[in-house]
Formats: structure tokens, sequence, C-alpha cells
């Protein structure tokens, strides 16, 4: 694979990260409709959510550095264990630690088996149609001052359902808010901070790993793929939070079910190969 479609990939990854429709299913279906028909891989994926775990950081930097200020304050008895900033931190510890350890027992399986194209069709109707419920019947009467450790400890299960392509890691983790009664921007703006540690480990060890297994982009390549990710995906970020904050799911529900749809066609007729 060459330069554009690397730069083409990671304008890819930059624009779906942070919307409920999975960017590790569009790396996939993309790869397969360029020219050099190709799975990106699992390692370029995850490397070039580098770019947009650091957009996150940039654009959510003072909340960033009030949460780790409170969290390390606490540990030392400066700051109280239920200040709100500290009790977050300790939450996205809490809810970082699913799919640590489901990323790592899975592996083989993430990297091969479940990047089936019929199966990622599979995913992105079902979760469609999860949220959609989930924005129907949800309360969203809370924000992120009454996150408890149970709900903490739920949206990292839920998160950790991304490991599946088709799911998506925003998607899992807003639907999981919605159904425990947090505001649209508010089940957002968690799952955006509870993403940090889990990409930036899985890419920082997929980055290492590359050294020695190298995929179909070279690393001058994946590096461009990822800048042009950290671009657009904090672009993104500014859109999609004001977009929630007055607006339904629905939209993104409808693309996923209709894109789901449009796999399976492609795939039955043989455009695409599974």
């Amino acid at each position: 694979m060459n330069w554009f479609e690397a730069a083409f990939l990671g304008f890819i990854q930059g624009l779906t990260e942070f919307l409920p429709i999975s960017s590790s299913a569009h790396l996939r279906i993309v790869g397969e409709l360029l020219p050099n028909a190709q799975d990106p891989g699992a390692a370029f994926t995850a490397i070039t959510q580098l770019g947009t775990e650091t957009a996150v950081v940039v654009y959510f930097w003072r909340d960033i550095v009030r949460i780790v200020k409170a969290w390390f304050g606490s540990l030392a008895g400066r700051v109280p264990r239920g200040d709100p900033d500290a009790k977050m931190g300790w939450l996205v510890i809490l809810g970082s630690i699913p799919i640590v350890l489901l990323g790592f027992l899975f592996q083989d399986q993430i990297e091969g088996a479940l990047r089936s194209l019929w199966l990622i069709a599979t995913m992105l109707i079902i979760f469609g149609i999860i949220l959609a419920i989930a924005d129907t019947i949800g309360r969203q009467n809370r924000d992120l001052t009454e996150l408890t450790y149970k709900h903490g400890i739920l949206y990292g299960f839920a998160q950790a359902m991304a490991l599946v392509p088709g799911v998506s890691r925003s998607g899992g983790t807003i639907t999981a808010g919605l159904l425990m009664g947090y505001t649209r921007e508010s089940a957002a703006r968690y799952s955006f901070l509870l993403a940090i540690p889990a990409v930036f480990g899985s890419g920082v060890y997929q980055l290492v790993k590359s050294y020695d297994e190298p995929g179909p982009f070279s690393l001058a390549e994946t590096a461009l793929a990822t800048g042009v990710a950290f671009i657009v995906g904090f672009v993104i970020i500014g859109w999609f939070l004001r977009y929630v904050s007055t607006r339904s799911y629905r939209l993104f529900v409808w693309y996923r079910i209709l894109l789901g749809l449009a796999i399976y066609l492609l795939l039955g007729y043989g455009v695409i190969q599974p």
C-alpha cells in the first residue's frame, strides 16, 4: 500500500474514531475498497488511534491536568478521596481494566477471526439497534458528578466490547451511559476520557511490535496516517460534543444499519472479500 492510501485511512480514522460507528470497522472496510485491496491490520488501526487519542489529550488538556493533580493529591492526602476530580481519576483506571485484560487474553482472535467483514456488518447492525433503544429509553438525567464505581466498571466492560470491530468504542460506552441514565454529552465525554489509557497502551504496544512484524504500511506511512488522524480527530471532537448536546443519536443509528446492510450486499456479490 502507498502514501496516499495511508493518508486516506488516517483521515477515515480521525473522522470515525469518536463517532459511535466504529473506526476499526471503517478502516477494515475501506482497506478492501482501495486499489491495493488489503486489510490494514489491527496494528495499523491501533497505532493510528494514537493520533486521535492525542487529539483527546489536547482537547481535554485542562480537565486531564486537573484530574491527574487531584488524583495524586488524594494519594498524598492533600485532596479528599471524595473529591470529584480525584474520583474521576480512579474511575478511569478502574474502567480501563476490562479492556486491558480481555485485549491481552483474546489478542489472537482480535487480530484474526474477529476482523471478518461478515461479523463486522452484523455488529454494526446489532449495536446500532441497541444504541437506538438506549437513546430512546435512557432517562438522561445524570451528569458525570454522579458517576459511581459500579457504573465505572460497567462502562469499562462496555468499552471492552469494542475489541470486536463494528461495535465501536465510543458507541459501546455511550450506549452503556445512556442505559444507566447519563446525558448524551456526559456519556460522550466520559467515553473520550476512558479511552485514553487503553488506546495509548495498545498503540504503543503495537508500535513496538511492528518493528518485528511489519504490516502493509511502513512506519513512515503509518506516522503520516497518525498525524492526519490527529488533525481530523481534533475537529470531530468539538463538532460531536456540540451535536449530541442538542440532538439524538438517530443519525448514527441509521448510518450503522445501512452500512451493515451495504457490506452484506458487497460480500454477497463478491465485490469485497470477508
